[in-house]
């Protein structure tokens, strides 16, 4: 029983932060995002009962801190019941480190468990299912323009324009490839508990997503522009007035905000959104791309760039 999938990181344009149901892994609020094109996990599984236990090689060695978070999804999936797993994970960019790899991880292994143990699933069945080991793994499951919505007992995920009627091009400053000093889950909770923004962010969430869904709607890059950066900026005053403060930023966070201000000024169609890491993605109108590439590559602090456009859905890549 041996199946591979492929899944392409999302990030969110309008955000999340903070679960209603922790059991369940279900999200406070709804979301939009993109799904990128060129950065990617890869997932081969086989289940064997000839094995012991779960294993888990993360490009070529041996992990041992991401392999629990994946046996509960196959237990999810397939059954506690189920036989032991080899899994062998292949990356193409930093992981647990704010460029969402746990969002294509989830995505790519809850297609391959499904397609192994023989489960004929519907992707809204499987993005419910990714969608319990990892919040925005569900959103992976869908390509181009998503959205997320909250049902009272689950989420609902649907594309909201696909990715070729609006191609825009999405720059990934690295700057740094560490693994960020707090997990998202552990994070969120400190919020919800202790930040006294947490509760005015949630009530104001259905506005930016309606201003987000319009502007998708019509095209409109300076709309979207405009809630993204203060959607992403109100996720992140929340993280700093925690208690104690979340901060995943760097100083080299703070110099590509301002190559992007500055790109604003000269002209450029160009906006920044930051997840829950040091990265900032620079998303741009294509014409602009390669001077918004050169401008973050020149930023004091940047390790390096990634360019991508926007991408497909979570798909398999064969099954036995």
């Amino acid at each position: 029983m041996r199946a591979s999938a492929i899944a392409q990181p999302n990030i969110a344009l309008i955000k999340y932060w903070g679960k209603r149901d922790i059991e369940r892994n279900l999200p406070a609020v709804g979301s939009i995002s993109i799904t990128l094109q060129d950065l990617f996990t890869e997932m081969q599984l086989a289940l064997d009962p000839r094995l012991d236990a779960d294993t888990l090689l993360l490009n070529g060695v041996s992990e041992g801190a991401m392999l629990p978070r994946l046996a509960a999804c196959l237990d999810l999936v397939v059954g506690e019941n189920r036989p032991r797993a080899s899994i062998s994970s292949r990356c193409n960019f930093p992981i647990a480190a704010g460029l969402a790899s746990s969002a294509s991880a989830f995505a790519a292994i809850t297609i391959a468990a499904a397609e192994a143990s023989g489960l004929h699933l519907d992707t809204a069945a499987l993005a419910s299912l990714a969608g319990r080991s990892s919040g925005s793994a569900a959103r992976s499951l869908y390509g181009g323009f998503v959205e997320l919505e909250n049902r009272e007992q689950d989420i609902a995920v649907h594309t909201l324009r696909d990715a070729a009627s609006w191609p825009l091009q999405v720059v990934v400053a690295i700057t740094e490839t560490g693994p960020k000093p707090i997990g998202s889950t552990e994070a969120m909770e400190i919020s919800r508990k202790t930040s006294p923004f947490y509760s005015n962010c949630i009530e104001k969430q259905d506005e930016d997503l309606a201003l987000a869904r319009d502007a998708i709607a019509t095209k409109d890059f300076q709309k979207l522009a405009a809630v993204a950066e203060h959607n992403c900026l109100k996720m992140h005053s929340i993280m700093w007035a925690s208690r104690p403060p979340i901060v995943y930023w760097n100083s080299a966070t703070l110099q590509c905000l301002q190559t992007v201000r500055r790109l604003q000024r000269a002209g450029l169609g160009v906006f920044f959104t930051i997840d829950a890491g040091p990265q900032i993605k620079a998303v741009c109108l294509p014409e602009h791309t390669d001077e918004v590439r050169a401008a973050l590559a020149a930023t004091a602090g940047v390790q390096d760039v990634m360019l991508t456009g926007i991408g497909a859905a979570a798909r398999r890549l064969d099954a036995a």
